[in-house]
């Protein structure tokens, strides 16, 4: 019986080791801006076939979000103004990874501090990378159960509308365009799925 086997070009697992045929790599390296929220990095690389290039990138701490659950039927949402796209955004709670900071002591801190609300249950989801074409950001995600009101903390400058609503209905806003930010739409897509699994209730 023949093996069921992925082809290796189809092989969603990732790649990246010396025996990965697409491998690109680093000739030299330098940091060109070094922020206060990420740095940006170029390198000339050598392809793999040969062409030599550059590649600038954001080099990112990583980030979790929170699908925060009130109940069943309900998420605990943001609307925050983003600047660089000059408008407000509604979004799942979120936030950037301090030097050394496990994931999960992140997302109960970013919970409690921009919502106030502080959950007795919690369980990884899985991880995804938002900007795989400039950027090596990672951000992890976290299901918030069983939450209870405390008192938020939230940094200067850091003005948020925090509101809950019908997860079914988040996903409407999705597909009609009101929500476009992917962390956000990633986190729908995974409670659509663990309620299609029967896994909310």
């Amino acid at each position: 019986m023949a093996e069921n086997r992925i082809p290796a070009a189809l092989d969603p697992a990732p790649q990246g080791g010396a025996d990965d045929p697409l491998r690109e790599h680093t000739l030299s390296s330098e940091q060109v801006y070094d922020g206060y929220f990420f740095q940006i990095q170029r390198d000339r690389v050598r392809c793999a076939d040969g062409h030599e290039s550059i590649r600038e990138y954001l080099r990112h701490p990583g980030a979790v979000m929170i699908v925060a659950m009130p109940d069943e039927d309900t998420v605990v949402l943001e609307r925050q103004f983003r600047y660089p796209l000059g408008r407000s955004f509604i979004e799942m709670p979120a936030g950037k990874l301090e030097a050394g900071e496990d994931p999960l002591d992140c997302a109960r801190r970013e919970l409690a501090e921009e919502t106030g609300y502080q959950a007795r249950h919690w369980e990884r989801l899985g991880a995804f990378h938002n900007a795989i074409g400039y950027s090596n950001e990672r951000i992890e995600i976290y299901l918030a159960r069983d939450l209870h009101l405390a008192a938020s903390a939230r940094e200067p400058g850091e003005v948020l509308q925090v509101f809950t609503a019908p997860w079914r209905q988040l996903l409407d806003w999705i597909d009609e365009g009101s929500v476009t930010d992917v962390k956000t739409i990633i986190g729908a897509y995974w409670l659509a799925r663990r309620h299609a699994q029967g896994a909310l209730s």
